[in-house]
């Protein structure tokens, strides 16, 4: 069969490489083994390869014969030349590889080692295309590539299955994570998902399934921004998304949760995944998700569902779903003070006495001022709160779902529907339900803090005050093994972004602009208008003796478009209240430049005095230094680095890995130091470099090495402490001399498996392999 390979990619060399070169690159890929999963056949296959484009290259006229055809092929592959260099390069030499595309004959057994050296490219979709025939026609079925059927010569043997099947996962899985990196999570998940079925299917390599299961958990995140971001028409792509948010919801159990979900994500993380995931949501997708979530009992969840109740009750015309949210505030409000909430839920509701009764028991201090300075020479706070529930609407709620970022929030609209007024007139008076709040709002908020108007509503256990705090979006997702979404993004995931509205209001309720509320009488005064100052001055004391009575939606709006036709402009109160902020920073100031001028004060004298004034002093015991003798060991400036010992970390690896390069370094340099390299390497590892460093000095060249080094992980083996597995990115660049003379540099950037092992508590390297080249 022929694969698509020349010797050139298979030795990672130039066109235009030198013999030293083509023999550095030959000797280096020989080194450099693949995983340890693989059988010695595999690593034998791939060996084979490399040394049969190392003979060819490094003979002058074969070279030259092949550079010919690799010339022809590359600028003009359809060209007659090209055609007749490749017939006379192959009569001549009976060479293997293909006059058509550049590609190499190889034999059955040397399909693995093809493979191999594609993925130690990058080609993962030509592995996959190239090695999954043979998987699903392993029993000898039709070919998937040809439709014809597969020769039994063309069959692997049962021996070679294990390393194809390695290979194609492997495939999988650096091709998933290098989607992720591109943000496209689905064609990650794809084919994550298709290399743990294979192994899955096979009972092969448990260890690399593991590691895709992990990058599966791990991309959960990312899947579900992706899916719920897509248009509302593609129904069965964000229901697919929705289900596995409830997968991870049930494995953590909620939204408030402690189990582990193996996504990476703590609960303050998750939070603000599911802050961020509200954008993308429905209001009718909130609903059902939330108020399902609320009854684990999830007190996160239920302040949720009561804004999506809230928003689509009001948006629907539906004041059913907005008396179902006050019934849930009921519930917080043992825990929290969300008086704020309820009173705007009664007001939706037309319960405008119950509405500004719990109003005053709000601790919602910048919101009541605001309420207040709209509600000037009225009776009530009716006025004001009319006012900011409408901007609480438009500016808080509504930006949270992605069917209402362009509705308008109008009580006016809200209150002419018939629907509306049909439910509103059906309703009970809101006596009882006064009262009750009351009982429950009196446990929950003792008279020693209602009696202190200055005291701050407690954040530790609120659930709005954790949603806020976890509103803004942490800056790392974890990134693809995470991305990272992810960023980050979890990119998590690209953690993703986040609506500009959404983000004003984390830390806390957004400051309402300040806007002159036209004033007027009480809502539920009805027809009876007051015609002077006395009468004005005394209605809130008969507000209270009045009987409770049924509301009128209708009379409602009359009153609203009422107060539009009398404006006021007092702002006395907001005076008052700034002249008050003034003085308290005053003070604050005045207390903070006293005490840094004592802090100044201070520390100058004590200088001083320590300059000028104090007199030196020993204690405790004299150290025992003598003038013949250093205090302690100085190394010889030609000793070696060692490699250290005990437990391996990240830090330790990266020592081992640093003491071995700067061995290499001197082997390979011009003093030729080989017997370094038993201190740091082992086994083949030992062998091989050794051979080379001997050959190097036989022949009087030598080279001088600059390496910037970076571990990426380490992974130890639990089966064998002594054993373990650390990826790095090397950085090399060479310059090799030949009789002293600089014959060329040239500059590399490789990802390398190393294969550590502890011999006697020292850790050693035993293998290498190159797992691609960084361009």
């Amino acid at each position: 069969m022929r694969i698509p390979l020349d010797y050139y990619r298979i030795l990672g060399l130039p066109l235009a490489a030198s013999v030293e070169q083509l023999r550095q690159a030959y000797s280096d890929r020989i080194v450099q083994l693949p995983r340890r999963e693989y059988s010695t056949a595999a690593i034998s296959s791939r060996k084979q390869l490399i040394e049969e484009a190392f003979v060819v290259l490094s003979d002058p006229k074969d070279r030259s014969k092949y550079d010919q055809l690799y010339l022809a092929h590359a600028y003009d592959p359809d060209s007659t030349a090209a055609t007749v260099a490749a017939e006379n390069h192959t009569e001549s030499n009976n060479s293997k590889h293909d006059a058509q595309s550049l590609s190499i004959e190889i034999a059955q057994e040397e399909l693995v080692g093809a493979l191999l050296i594609l993925q130690e490219l990058g080609e993962y979709e030509l592995v996959l295309k190239l090695g999954r025939p043979y998987l699903i026609n392993k029993n000898g079925a039709v070919d998937a590539r040809t439709g014809n059927n597969l020769a039994s010569e063309e069959v692997p043997d049962s021996a070679e299955l294990p390393d194809i099947i390695l290979t194609v996962a492997l495939a999988c899985l650096e091709l998933g994570r290098e989607q992720w990196q591109q943000g496209h999570y689905e064609n990650t998940a794809i084919s994550l998902e298709t290399g743990e079925e294979l192994l899955s299917r096979e009972g092969l390599f448990p260890s690399v399934q593991a590691e895709m299961t992990a990058d599966l958990y791990k991309l959960r995140p990312y899947r579900i921004l992706e899916l719920l971001a897509l248009p509302q028409e593609k129904t069965a792509e964000r229901r697919q998304g929705l289900q596995l948010l409830q997968n991870i919801l049930e494995d953590r159990g909620g939204i408030d949760g402690t189990g582990n979900d193996e996504s990476g994500l703590n609960v303050d993380d998750f939070l603000r995944f599911i802050q961020q995931l509200r954008n993308y949501l429905t209001v009718a997708e909130q609903h059902k998700l939330f108020e399902a979530e609320s009854k684990r009992p999830s007190a996160v969840a239920t302040y949720l569902a009561v804004y999506a109740l809230i928003a689509r009750g009001f948006a629907q015309r539906q004041p059913a779903l907005i008396r179902q949210a006050k019934q849930m505030l009921m519930r917080l409000g043992k825990r929290q003070d969300v008086h704020l909430e309820q009173s705007l839920c009664a007001l939706l509701l037309g319960q405008t006495e119950e509405a500004t009764r719990v109003l005053e028991m709000s601790q919602e201090y910048e919101a009541l001022a605001f309420i207040r300075e709209k509600s000037q020479d009225s009776p009530d706070l009716l006025p004001g709160l009319c006012l900011y529930g409408e901007q609480w609407l438009q500016q808080e709620v509504f930006p949270h779902f992605r069917d209402l970022t362009r509705q308008q929030a109008s009580l006016k609209d809200y209150f002419a529907d018939q629907q509306v007024q049909a439910y509103l007139e059906a309703l009970p008076t809101d006596a009882e339900t006064t009262n009750e709040w009351a009982v429950i709002n009196h446990q929950s908020f003792p008279q020693a803090q209602a009696n202190n108007p200055r005291r701050r509503r407690s954040n530790s256990t609120g659930v709005a005050e954790q949603l806020n705090h976890s509103s803004t979006p942490d800056p790392e997702l974890p990134e693809p093994p995470i991305r990272e979404r992810t960023e980050n993004s979890y990119e998590l995931p690209p953690r993703g972004n986040t609506s500009p509205t959404a983000t004003s209001s984390g830390s806390k309720k957004p400051e309402i602009p300040v806007v002159q509320f036209p004033s007027a009488e009480s809502l539920d005064r009805g027809n009876h208008h007051h015609t002077n100052g006395t009468e004005s001055a005394a209605a809130p004391s008969q507000t209270q003796k009045r009987r409770r009575r049924k509301p009128n939606p209708a009379n409602i709006r009359e009153q609203v478009l009422e107060r539009q036709r009398y404006p006021q402009r007092r702002r006395s109160f907001a005076q008052t209240l700034e002249g008050k902020t003034r003085l308290v920073w005053t003070v604050f100031v005045s207390l903070a430049g006293i005490l840094v001028f004592w802090l100044l004060v201070s520390t100058t004298f004590g200088w001083i005095s320590n300059r000028f004034f104090a007199k030196p002093s020993l204690s405790g015991e004299r150290l025992a230094v003598q003038l013949n003798q250093p205090p302690i060991p100085i190394p010889d400036r030609n000793s070696k680095p060692q490699p250290p010992e005990g437990s391996l970390t990240t830090g330790t690896a990266e020592e081992v890995i640093q003491a071995w390069l700067s061995t290499k370094a001197a082997a390979l340099g011009p003093s030729h130091e080989i017997d370094g390299l038993g201190q740091i390497l082992a086994g083949s590892a030992l062998s091989q470099w050794r051979q080379v460093a001997q050959q190097d000095r036989a022949e009087n060249h030598y080279r001088k090495y600059d390496h910037n080094l970076k571990v990426e992980s380490v992974e130890k083996t639990e089966s064998n402490p002594n054993r373990a597995l650390v990826v790095a990115t090397v950085k090399e660049i060479t310059k090799f001399y030949e009789k002293g003379q600089l014959k060329k540099s040239f500059e590399e950037s490789l990802r390398v498996r190393y294969d550590l092992i502890r011999r006697e508590g020292v850790w050693r390297i035993q293998g290498m392999s190159v797992v691609n080249q960084i361009s």
